[in-house]
């Protein structure tokens, strides 16, 4: 039965539940992962069953190796006293006939001089003879008896031996089994965290093209804003020329406010925080040990001799406020209300770095222009 249950076990090794090739890939990954996962806790169940019943036959079989050794014990005392027996009867059976009996005990007690001495020694001769004789025959029969006894308990042993055997190589086989199913369930995983992990970076790539493409319609919006103003400026130009005024006056032209131009340790400070990816959320962190989002902001410029608050209210205000279309490496994204509820560095690509939350890890990520979004300031 056992040796069936392993190689059932085999068989259904083997044969691994396959899914149609138009199912989702990860939903199928994950089924297959779940029922080898299933397989292998049953496996374990079985091993686990196979050790105690393997336990309890050892134990058995310890006591019957105890039965034995006390069986054997029992007919090494009786085979001496059989042997010390004999040795005596045999010693006074020679003395009696290099004596020509006279050396008997027996013999002396009648040796006086009664008419009836000889006859009573030959009686009680016989009787004491016969009580050895009927002491050494019950320890033959009490021997024979071990004997036989010890004969059916190695019988038991043998039988007890072949199934602690039997167990031992059925839960060796149980085990190897396991480790089969152990290691197509790695793989299985393997194959679910790759797949994952592709899905993950096609949204990340996603996200990222939608960010990159909302910062060109920012920027497309400005440009196109910047290009009005200087037609209604040249227009207003025209008109004034077409009205009397002098055409050799100066052209009117339309000024805007500079943005001001990025700190010097910018790209320093993107490439601090960058190092510093996969380190824990930990709030009020401030080391590598762990950050919190404007820790890991301070920190980052703080490398590059900068000094911001921590606190990212705070950073909104030591920041110069710029529009989104224009930001670059280096600047942050603020959220809510005055910028009090979070703030991300910007490190190009329509991506950004940030420690987001208790327990996430500093990462990259597309920008966020959502619900929650008040702007970009650039750190002066």
């Amino acid at each position: 039965m056992l040796a069936l249950a392993v190689v059932a076990g085999v068989a259904s090794l083997v044969a691994v539940p396959t899914h149609p090739a138009s199912a989702d890939p990860l939903a199928s990954a994950q089924a297959q992962a779940a029922a080898l996962s299933a397989k292998l806790n049953a496996e374990q169940q079985q091993i686990a069953d196979l050790t105690g019943e393997y336990n309890a036959a050892a134990y058995h079989l310890s006591q019957l190796d105890a039965q034995i050794a006390q069986t054997q014990a029992g007919l090494a005392k009786d085979r001496a006293a059989v042997n010390a027996d004999e040795s005596q009867l045999r010693s006074q059976a020679v003395a009696d006939y290099m004596s020509s009996g006279t050396s008997n005990q027996l013999t002396e007690m009648f040796s006086s001089g009664s008419s009836n001495a000889a006859s009573e020694r030959s009686e009680y001769t016989a009787i004491a003879t016969g009580n050895v004789t009927t002491t050494v025959d019950n320890l033959n029969t009490a021997r024979t008896h071990l004997q036989s006894e010890q004969s059916a308990l190695q019988q038991q042993r043998s039988q007890a031996a072949a199934t602690a055997a039997s167990f031992s190589t059925a839960q060796s086989e149980a085990t190897a089994l396991a480790g089969q199913y152990q290691s197509q369930l790695n793989s299985a995983n393997a194959n679910v965290h790759a797949i994952v992990l592709a899905q993950q970076a096609a949204a990340q790539a996603a996200a990222a093209q939608a960010a990159q493409a909302r910062l060109a319609a920012a920027q497309a919006a400005q440009r196109a804003q910047q290009a009005a103003a200087q037609q209604a400026a040249a227009q207003q130009s025209q008109a004034a020329s077409g009205s009397g005024g002098s055409s050799g006056g100066a052209p009117v032209t339309v000024s805007y406010a500079p943005l001001p131009p990025l700190a010097p340790g910018a790209a320093g400070a993107v490439q601090a925080a960058e190092r510093e990816v996969g380190v824990p959320y930990l709030w009020g962190g401030t080391t590598p040990a762990g950050f919190d989002c404007s820790g890991l902001v301070m920190w980052a410029y703080a490398q590059v001799g900068i000094s911001l608050p921590h606190y990212s209210g705070a950073q909104y205000d030591d920041t110069t406020q710029i529009p989104l279309a224009d930001i670059q490496p280096g600047d942050l994204l603020f959220y809510g209300p005055g910028g009090d509820q979070h703030v991300a560095m910007y490190v190009g690509g329509g991506m950004m770095i940030e420690a987001p939350y208790t327990g996430a890890t500093v990462h990259i990520t597309p920008i966020r222009t959502g619900a929650g979004f008040v702007g970009v300031g650039r750190v002066n």
